[in-house]
C-alpha cells in the first residue's frame, strides 16, 4: 500500500508546469525540444570545430535549435491533429452506427459500408 503512494509521489514531482499546465501532457513537446536540443548543439560543435569562433557557432547552435525545435514541432502537431480528426470522426460513426443499428438506417448504413 505505501508503495503506492510512494509512486504516486515520484510522478506528482517530476511534473514542469509552465503557466499552470504540465509541459508533458502537450502532444509533440518532448519530442520537438529533444531533436531541437540535439540539433543545436550537435551544429554548435560543428561550427565551432570548423570556424574556431565561438560567437559565431553559438549563433549558428541556436538559430539550428529555433529551426529544428519549430519545424519538428509544426509537423508533429500537423499530423496530430490530423490523425486526432480522423478517431473524432471515427467516433461519431461508430455512435450513429451503435444507435440505428437494427433500424431501417442501419440498414442501409450497413449496405453503404460493405460497397466501400
Amino acid at each position: 500500500m505505501t508503495e503506492n503512494t510512494e509512486d504516486d509521489d515520484y510522478q506528482n514531482s517530476k511534473k514542469l508546469m509552465f503557466f499552470g499546465r504540465d509541459l508533458a501532457q502537450i502532444p509533440c513537446f518532448r519530442s520537438s525540444f529533444l531533436y531541437g536540443i540535439a540539433g543545436g548543439v550537435v551544429t554548435g560543435f560543428g561550427t565551432f570545430l570548423f570556424t574556431s569562433r565561438p560567437k559565431i557557432s553559438a549563433h549558428a547552435g541556436v538559430g539550428i535549435f529555433c529551426i529544428t525545435t519549430l519545424g519538428y514541432w509544426s509537423q508533429c502537431r500537423y499530423n496530430w491533429s490530423k490523425t486526432n480528426f480522423e478517431y473524432k470522426k471515427m467516433k461519431r460513426g461508430l455512435q450513429d452506427y451503435a444507435m440505428h443499428e437494427g433500424t431501417e438506417l442501419g440498414d442501409e448504413l450497413q449496405k453503404r459500408a460493405s460497397e466501400v
